[in-house]
């Protein structure tokens, strides 16, 4: 299944000519059969930041948004606190996962990754450090099989369509159920 996908760096000196991080995920976007709805670059302003990522989660032609970059300790750093408020969810296995991830690359300095994941509006949200080993290693390890619909036992393009549904509504007849769960969780 494709998904259209929007691509979002946070920096305040990169452009699209050496954007390498923005470049790396959309290669990889594009190879495993995405589209690449939108893409730009925003300074380090939580007001951009969240003005850019609003726009993409109200659109119904995204369903993925990944933004890389800025979610640093230094003082400019402030993705998460951009994109938190936006949040429906969060995926808290998510930055818990990466970061054991990246342990076995950067060690003891995964400690300063502030990643998260989650769903606004039914759109998934990925926030990703900026580095180019960040971002293929949280879309070769994490995000590329939770996108393809044929990754077992299960995937988040399963949960597409079920992401908009509100907490009082029933479950419609055939929703994908979990073996062993009943309609009370």
């Amino acid at each position: 299944m494709s998904l259209a996908i929007a691509l979002l760096t946070v920096s305040d000196t990169r452009t699209l000519a050496d954007d390498h991080s923005g470049e790396a995920l959309r290669q990889r976007l594009e190879a495993a059969g995405h589209q690449l709805r939108e893409r730009a670059i925003v300074p380090d302003d939580r007001y951009r930041i969240r003005a850019e990522m609003s726009r993409w989660i109200a659109d119904p032609g995204v369903q993925v948004v990944i933004s890389s970059g800025g979610t640093g300790l230094a003082g400019r750093d402030g993705t998460p606190e951009a994109v938190a408020p936006l949040l429906d969810k969060v995926i808290e296995g998510f930055g818990e996962l990466f970061r054991v991830l990246s342990f076995e690359t950067i060690g003891t300095s995964t400690l300063q990754s502030r990643c998260l994941a989650g769903v606004a509006n039914g759109t998934l949200v990925f926030v990703l450090p900026g580095s180019r080993d960040a971002v293929e290693t949280a879309w070769d390890r994490l995000i590329r099989a939770q996108l393809d619909a044929d990754t077992r036992p299960c995937n988040l393009v399963q949960l597409l369509p079920r992401l908009r549904e509100s907490p009082d509504q029933p479950a419609t007849e055939g929703s994908a159920r979990l073996p062993g769960l009943n309609a009370e969780g």
